[in-house]
């Protein structure tokens, strides 16, 4: 397969970034406010490589495994990484060691394996917005609860929410909710201000709703290798 020439990138991550600004200056916020995570997932290093020589700080995986072996391939870099996928509790203190973020705090299991981490992590809460309790995400009913824990937890700093549009919704519904969810956890916590929402297909609509972390990949990065 062809690699994709560094222009092709850098076109791509300006679109995104242009695209940022005039959403923000349309509903009176900061554009710097933003942080654009690239999701890499499925491709190689030398994709996060030629970003990064773009400028690119910020990326996010879903999967272990590939996250660790390219968090590690990358250590000659200033990058911080992010965990954006549902992740095994048996595996959260190795995330842990890589990750700067982890995105997916869902239930009590992840938090105590996080708790027993040597060192610190930022942690969003990833709300379930749909009827499916198989998806990844606490029930909004158990978010306190959840937000209470993490907050018992020294070695954790609660950052926000986070949370996927469900595919058969309008965004703007399903980051509505979000954004409330937002609030309640802040009666808790007024320092997790963060949310972690949108991606290549909804971002702008995420950030009308006061999505402070963006997950973009394929926009930025392209289709997934064959």
């Amino acid at each position: 397969m062809a690699e994709t020439p560094l222009t092709v990138y850098e076109q791509r991550l300006s679109d995104i970034q242009r695209s940022i600004t005039d959403v923000c200056q349309r509903v009176n916020r900061d554009p710097d406010e933003v942080t654009l995570i690239v999701v890499s997932k499925f491709h190689p290093e030398s994709v996060v490589r030629a970003l990064a020589s773009l400028g690119v700080r910020d990326f996010g995986e879903n999967r272990h495994q590939e996250a660790k072996q390219k968090a590690e391939a990358t250590g000659d870099l200033d990058l911080r990484w992010h965990f954006v996928g549902q992740l095994q509790s048996n595996k959260a203190r190795q995330a842990a060691r890589y990750a700067s973020a982890i995105h997916s705090l869902d239930r009590e299991a992840i938090v105590d394996a996080l708790a027993r981490y040597e060192g610190n992590i930022d942690g969003f809460l990833q709300i379930n917005l749909t009827d499916d309790p198989g998806r990844g995400g606490v029930h909004p009913t158990a978010l306190e609860h959840l937000a209470e824990r993490v907050l018992e937890t020294p070695n954790i700093t609660l950052r926000g929410v986070m949370a996927v549009a469900p595919l058969d919704e309008e965004p703007a519904l399903a980051f509505a909710r979000l954004r409330e969810y937002s609030e309640r956890v802040k009666k808790l916590a007024p320092g997790a201000t963060d949310i972690s929402a949108g991606m290549t297909h909804d971002f702008e609509t995420a950030l009308e709703f006061g999505a402070t972390h963006l997950r973009i990949g394929s926009a930025i990065t392209g289709n997934r290798p064959e």
